[in-house]
């Protein structure tokens, strides 16, 4: 197999990697381990969990049918976010224009849905670790050009302290209601 299909697979992930990496201001992230892992818990306001999840909606926006932009924009979130991009990968959809993709992350990932017919886009944006992937709404803002951005913060894993007991160690099996 090539080096490009290892790299479409997202086996080679070196290859266009951004290494910056930025401390969350309002969050201290610490590693379980005294190691250079960048996926660790994260502490705010007392509270311990994994990584913020970011649900954004984009309204009347533009360039929404622009994958080349598209994907420029999802480096800059990346970038400015503090994260480090694994790799890319959007699919431009006819005859619409919508575009679905995603940017897998070694702290987590960055998704998006477009509905250039509307205007309209959804994205999620998850990271953990000393990220700060607020950073990128000023990013999208930018490059969209939204008449109104509407965002939801969830914060990953907070309830694990619960499901565990405060225990470090891994369970197999987990029982959940939903």
């Amino acid at each position: 197999m090539s080096d490009d299909a290892l790299f479409q697979l997202g086996m080679d992930l070196d290859r266009g990697s951004s290494t910056a990496q930025t401390e969350e201001k309002l969050s201290r992230c610490r590693s379980s381990q005294e190691d250079e892992r960048k996926d660790f818990f994260c502490e705010r306001d007392g509270v311990r969990y994994a990584g913020t999840h970011l649900i954004i909606d984009l309204v009347r926006a533009e360039r929404l049918d622009d994958l080349e932009h598209i994907e420029a924009t999802l480096r800059r979130c990346v970038e400015v976010a503090g994260a480090t991009l694994l790799h890319i990968h959007l699919h431009h959809f006819t005859p619409n224009g919508g575009v679905s993709g995603v940017a897998v992350l070694a702290e987590s990932h960055i998704s998006i849905h477009s509905w250039p017919e509307y205007g309209y886009a959804a994205l999620d944006v998850f990271m953990c670790g000393q990220t700060n992937p607020r950073r990128a709404i000023d990013v999208l803002k930018e490059a969209f050009s939204p008449r109104k951005v509407v965002v939801k913060e969830h914060l990953r894993g907070k309830e694990m302290n619960r499901w565990t007991g405060g225990s470090k160690r891994r369970y197999t099996a987990v029982s959940a209601s939903v």
